[in-house]
């Protein structure tokens, strides 16, 4: 019989359970078998025999006087139970003190770290064993006659309420860090008060107890009554027996109180959303006092003026009438000074646009070359999919935390998780275990064993963990029935809430008690677990460096076992069950499958923009009346062929970037694929609408010129406004090549890259197309079909210069859109009241969209990142809602030099000389507050377990020529560390103890719980890398994630402060979350500087520190608003939502970048056509509107909008969600702040504009503003009343 076994016979650790033997009820009643009950007699002594022969020693039946001992077993006896055994009559002989001594020496091993536990276990046993006075608490109630002996199989024993309660109280707290758990859970069965403790310390079970002892709590005896003995408290005023604070919460100091982030609040509100709604409110009220006091000045001003005039005889003059002036007040407003870096600009744009459209062949082919020089590069393109690689910056302390980890305690292992869940009854869910379902499972998990992956033909038993170095780590509830279908007998119910009462006795093969919140949930009875409504299943392989040989093979394995599930999954919703299931590998091939899904939606969303943009573009210079009155026209003035070549040269500018980075070995990302098309497509179009529209003004003010003189007058005029948008965008989107997430990082370099292209190639490449495509319609010429001449779409005019060539009948009328904007939107817009209102509206919503900032959450939920019919989705649910433990999670150390005593001092907790703020000390105080530390379970102390191991006591852990290694030394071990290794001694002592095996006889062997946990230089007598193992609490949401990694960091960055220790925490999920320590002040900081640097390009470019205030500002507003939208609509904040703020910024600058720059250089030709009540800003504002308004709405709002709507239609959530909302949001608030805010903030706030080169040429400029004016005329009186 084990050590293990025989503490069980006096009350210790049990391992099995089987009923008790009972004499037959048919036999007569026998007479007392403790007769008499008095002080110094017996009820038991001396060993008897046992009842099989491989059963335990029973005691005899003794009712006689207690003796003196011999002078031998007086020694031993003191030795083991204490110096008050030191005189007196005893009622035990040696051979029971000898099995005493080996039995207490196991549970030695697990309780001595807390002297008060051990010694109140030690006196309960040793008094049960040897008192002189065991008749007055020891009844014999059940005997066995055998071989002439009489064998106790059954008796009671009276213990107090006090000292069963004390006894309990000082061991309910004690740790045992081999297995990660209270040592409750071993001495006790997991007991929860003094009475559960008592029954299972006295329960008969096979290889524990022998015989059966009771604990009644009355008796009817009237001589007999519980022993008077005084337990210990862990806090005892005895410092020797006085336990450490990690066993004892009474001797713990207390740690600060942690103040949780975003704590500030102004009663519901935080101070953030209160602040804004309170300032709001203050500005709107003032507001509205000032519009009071305003209309009550004016009435009186007005009653006034009215008695003036009745005293004066005065009577209005016409000329008082704004309406009735004979030339346009605007005008008289207009610019008249000049940039000079605008006319610089316009100058040469003008001089590259008459280049390209000279030599329009020339230019095409060398853009095209250039090109293909860059798109070579795709030739070392690659693709990044690997999640920690994308999400983690390699210099991130998370990545170099992984590294570490794994380099010197090995890669984090594999595990195949399966939920079997009975909730598919309509009714409601039901129990998921059953005798049926059991054996039908355990049938599979042998199939288990028989899988081998298709390519390696590896096997389960190949690639699993083995902590103890031979049986696989699979934690099941099959280890309760020892993995054996035939246990599962009627009363498999019983055997389960055995088992899961004290796992202990249930342990699995591997060793490890196997607790029933790792292996059940849902339950509808807490107390009992066979109403549990899921069951996990978990198998354990080795992880191995990636592109090895082992992990191509576990990776194998993986892929066979997966496809059973999916079988498997058919078989459990046959039987009523629903199966969920993840393999290791499944959460990268199910995220590659949702981009194979994504793709095409995209490509729909591309194409529908593109058909768009083609289409308009024609509309430009066809109107459907022309359509009507010569059908012929269409054919000429479509231009498909040219929005088909503005199309292919956003994708040659994507190609070019994408060939040009990885040239330079930056691996490209999927976002990158899905996302910058759409950049690039937002901008580009843009610009060629932009292009387009003021080359068609351009033919109808200059006719007569040459073709290459009016492109370079339109590039003249919209270069420089390209320039703007394209500075700023690109380097927006530059910004993010400072974030160390490759994601984010290799996501901006590439759009970066892709804006620039696109531009460089819209102001070369697309003006010579421009200009072919004008010499085929001056030419008459069908598009698409460019051979095919049209005649009768023209007709033939002498040229003013002499020259014959085509020209229309009449100049294109204006579109309908435009003519929206110049004679109902602009003046509506820009009248004071509406002014006004919209500022008010705008404001709120700004004021809205800032209290919303707060309740923006953080995080990605992975079942967001994947298709909606993955097999994942169930997973993920049911580990929410059903897994009931939380991910380990290890404190490490490096370079710990542990043989020095301060160092030891610094991380251990079970001595009294530890530091009361050591890292275990600190781990276990937070352990108690998992409300704010997200930590729940003991933490499993190396140090601590390697000096109980020295402990002499412990005769079978450190052993040196068959002795204890301690025994006899000097100074003796002891809970003060004085007689603790150091050195080289402690180097080997713990090198010999990471080698030792965790076996019954031994528990505190350090070679299953801390083989790989302790790295040892033998040749510089120090410890390189250690960790402290513990849990997290069951995490159930993004939130509990995030806020679990920051509490483990704010854990190690305090141990490091009080210890001066190098620590830092690590978890399998730490470096995916990693990214939201940083993100909030990260997006912040990128935000911010994009908004500086176009304020600081705006500035320089438009001239007006005024004018470029405002575009920041409107952008600020667009990016707040759609943070606000962000979280009305449940996007949460990630890099995946950071990469579309930065595509936010970037296209708002787009949408208002044109209207500034109109507003600043306002277009001679349009100003002289705004309304007379128009003057200064407001007039430059409608000239802005009237001008660009119109491309700014069609060239990139309605092609966004086109664009996002068929992203709704998508199967991936991730775009649904991040992509499909986002961009709406962004769309919606970018295109009304530019089209509705930025104006009307001009019109108030705008700075003083320039006069524009390209309308300021002399008599010939207004001469051919004149024309423009006869030929576009506008039907409206250019009178109208103040609004």
């Amino acid at each position: 019989m084990t050590k293990l076994s025989q503490l069980v016979a006096y009350g210790g650790l049990l391992l099995a359970g089987f009923g008790r033997a009972a004499p037959d009820d048919d036999e007569p009643p026998l007479e007392p078998f403790t007769p008499k009950h008095e002080a110094g007699r017996c009820a038991i002594r001396g060993h008897c025999g046992s009842k099989s022969v491989f059963g335990s020693q029973l005691p005899c039946v003794d009712n006689g006087l207690a003796e003196e001992p011999d002078e031998k077993l007086r020694e031993q006896l003191t030795e083991l139970c204490g110096p008050k055994w030191s005189s007196g009559p005893v009622c035990c002989v040696k051979d029971q003190v000898e099995s005493l001594k080996s039995s207490l020496s196991t549970a030695n091993q697990i309780i001595s770290s807390c002297p008060a536990c051990k010694d109140n276990f030690f006196n309960l046993f040793c008094t049960f064993t040897c008192s002189p006075d065991q008749s007055l608490f020891i009844n014999v109630t059940k005997t066995l006659e055998k071989n002439g002996k009489i064998l106790v199989t059954e008796l009671d024993q009276l213990v107090s309420e006090k000292y069963g309660t004390g006894f309990y109280d000082s061991c309910k707290d004690v740790k045992f860090g081999p297995t990660n758990s209270k040592a409750m859970a071993l001495i006790g069965g997991g007991a929860k008060n003094y009475t559960q403790l008592l029954k299972f310390l006295g329960q008969e079970r096979f290889g524990g107890s022998p015989f059966q002892i009771n604990f009644p709590v009355e008796y009817s005896e009237p001589e007999m009554a519980p022993k008077d003995m005084t337990p210990k408290k862990c806090n005892d005023d005895d410092p020797n027996f006085r336990c450490a604070c990690i066993d004892c919460p009474a001797v713990c100091p207390e740690l600060p109180t942690v103040e949780k982030a975003g704590s500030c609040h102004v009663g519901a509100l935080p101070c953030l959303s209160f602040a804004s709604i309170f300032t709001y409110s203050v500005l709107l009220f003032t507001l509205a006092v000032a519009l009071v006091g305003h209309v009550a000045w004016r009435r009186h001003a007005k009653r006034k003026s009215e008695r003036l005039r009745l005293l004066t005889d005065a009577t209005p003059s016409d000329d008082e009438d704004e309406g009735d002036l004979t030339q346009n007040g605007a005008m008289f407003d207009r610019p008249q000074k000049t940039y000079i870096i605008n006319t610089w600009c316009d100058a040469s744009f003008s001089r590259l646009g008459h280049v390209a459209a000279r030599f329009p062949a020339i230019t095409i082919v060398t853009s095209f070359l250039c090109v293909i020089v860059l798109s070579l590069g795709w030739s070392n393109f690659q693709l990044e999919k690997d999640p920690a690689r994308l999400w983690v910056s390699p210099s991130s302390p998370a990545a170099e935390e992984k590294a570490f980890f794994d380099k010197n305690f090995g890669a984090f292992y594999r595990a195949e998780k399966v939920f079997l869940v009975n909730d598919t009854n309509p009714l409601g869910p039901g129990p998921v275990l059953s005798q049926d379902t059991l054996i039908w499972w355990m049938s599979f998990e042998e199939e288990v064993l028989d899988i081998k992956g298709k390519t390696n033909g590896s096997s389960f038993e190949d690639l699993c963990l083995k902590p103890t170095g031979s049986a696989c780590v699979v934690q099941t509830v099959s280890a309760y029935f020892q993995n054996n279908p035939r246990l599962v007998d009627d009363d498999w119910k019983r055997t389960l809430r055995n088992c899961a009462e004290s796992p202990v006795e249930c342990r699995p093969e591997y060793g490890q008690p196997l607790d029933p919140s790792m292996i059940l949930g849902g339950y509808s009875d807490p107390e009992d677990p066979t109403t549990a409504t899921a069951m996990t299943v978990t198998w354990v392989l080795i992880n191995h460096p990636e592109g090895s040989e082992e992990l191509n093979s576990a990776m194998d394995w993986e892929e066979a076992l997966k496809n059973r599930l999916l079988d498997l999954q058919v078989e459990a919703k046959a039987r009523g069950l629903r199966l969920s299931f993840s393999t290791e590998i499944s959460l990268e091939q199910e995220l590659n499958k949702s981009t194979n899904t994504d793709a095409k939606i995209i490509v729909i969303s591309y194409i529908i923009m593109f058909l768009y943009a083609s289409i308009a573009l024609g509309s430009t210079t066809l109107s459907f009346r022309d359509f009507l009155r010569n059908p012929a026209i269409s054919l000429v003035e479509s231009k498909f062929t040219l929005g088909v070549a503005g199309i292919l040269i956003v994708l040659m500018s994507i190609t070019a970037s994408i060939g040009l980075f990885s040239w330079a070995g930056l691996k490209a990302t999927l976002i990158i694929i899905d996302v910058i098309p759409f950049i690039v497509l937002a901008v580009g179009v843009d610009n060629i609408f932009l292009i387009v529209h003021e080359f068609e003004r351009v033919n109808i003010s200059h006719p007569d010129e040459v073709v290459e003189v009016r492109v370079s007058r339109a590039l003249g005029r919209m270069g420089p406004s390209i320039l703007f948008s394209a500075i700023t965008e690109t380097i927006s989107f530059a910004l993010g090549a400072f974030v160390g997430m490759p994601a984010v990082r290799n996501f901006a370099i590439y759009a970066a890259g892709a804006v620039f292209i696109n531009a460089i190639l819209q102001v070369t490449m697309f003006v010579s197309v421009l200009t072919l495509n004008q010499i085929r319609v001056e030419d008459s010429r069908a598009d698409c079909f460019p051979c095919v001449q049209v005649k009768s779409a023209r007709i033939h005019l002498s040229s003013s210069n002499g020259n014959q060539g085509a020209r229309y009948y009449e100049a294109p009328e204006e579109s309908l859109l435009q003519r929206f904007i110049r004679k109902s939107y602009a003046p509506t817009l820009l009248g004071k009241k509406v002014k006004a209102v919209v500022i008010v509206i705008f404001l709120g919503i700004f004021a809205a969209g800032v209290a919303l900032i707060p309740e923006v959450e953080l995080g990605l939920d992975q079942r967001v990142a994947i298709p909606d019919d993955s097999y994942l989705i169930p997973y993920f649910n049911d580990l929410y809602d059903y897994f009931e433990a939380g991910p380990p999670v290890y404190f490490v150390t490096r370079e710990f030099n542990g043989t020095e005593r301060k160092h030891q001092q610094e991380i251990c907790a079970r001595y009294t000389t530890c530091q009361q703020m050591s890292l275990t000390n600190i781990l276990e105080q937070e352990r108690k507050r998992p409300e704010v530390s997200y930590i729940s379970s003991p933490t499993a102390s190396w140090i601590d377990d390697f000096f109980q191991w020295l402990n002499p006591d412990n005769d079978a852990c450190c052993v040196v020529r068959r002795k204890p290694c301690f025994e006899k030394r000097e100074p003796a071990w002891n809970i003060t560390l004085s007689g603790m290794p150091e050195g080289a001694e402690f180097v080997q002592y713990l090198d010999k103890f990471l080698h030792s095996p965790t076996d019954e006889d031994c528990p505190l062997g350090g070679q299953a719980s801390y083989g790989s946990a302790v790295v040892v230089d033998s040749d510089r007598d120090t410890i390189l890398a250690s960790h402290f193992r513990t849990s997290h609490s069951p995490l159930r949401s993004q939130e509990d994630f995030i806020n679990a990694y920051a509490s483990a960091r704010r854990i190690a960055n305090e141990v490091s402060a009080q210890t001066g220790l190098d620590v830092f925490p690590y978890s399998i999920f730490y470096v995916f979350f990693d990214q939201y320590a940083t993100i909030v002040p990260l997006t912040a900081t990128l935000l911010g500087s994009a908004v500086v640097i176009i304020f600081a390009v705006a500035a320089v470019l438009l001239g007006s520190v005024l004018t470029a205030a405002v575009v920041a500002v409107t952008v600020i507003m667009v990016i707040v608003d759609i943070i606000g939208a962000m979280a009305l609509l449940g996007v949460s904040l990630n890099a995946v939502s950071l990469v579309n703020l930065i595509i936010c910024v970037g296209i708002a600058v787009e949408f208002c970048a044109h209207i500034a720059r109109a507003f600043m250089f306002p277009s001679r030709t349009f100003m002289e056509r705004a309304k007379n009540r128009f003057r200064g800003r407001d007039a430059r504002a409608w000239t802005a509107l009237a001008n660009v308004g119109g491309s700014v709405f069609s060239g990139i709002t309605v092609t966004k909008i086109l664009g996002v709507t068929v992203l709704a239609f998508t199967k991936s959530k991730i775009f649904e969600i991040y992509y499909f909302r986002v961009w709406l949001a962004l769309v919606t608030f970018a295109a009304t702040h530019a089209l509705i805010f930025l104006p009307v903030a001009l019109s108030l706030l705008g700075g003083e504009g320039y006069i524009d080169p390209e309308s300021d040429g002399g008599l010939e400029e207004d001469l051919a503003s004149r024309r423009y004016r006869a030929l576009v005329p506008d039907g409206d009186t250019d009178s109208e009343d103040e609004d």
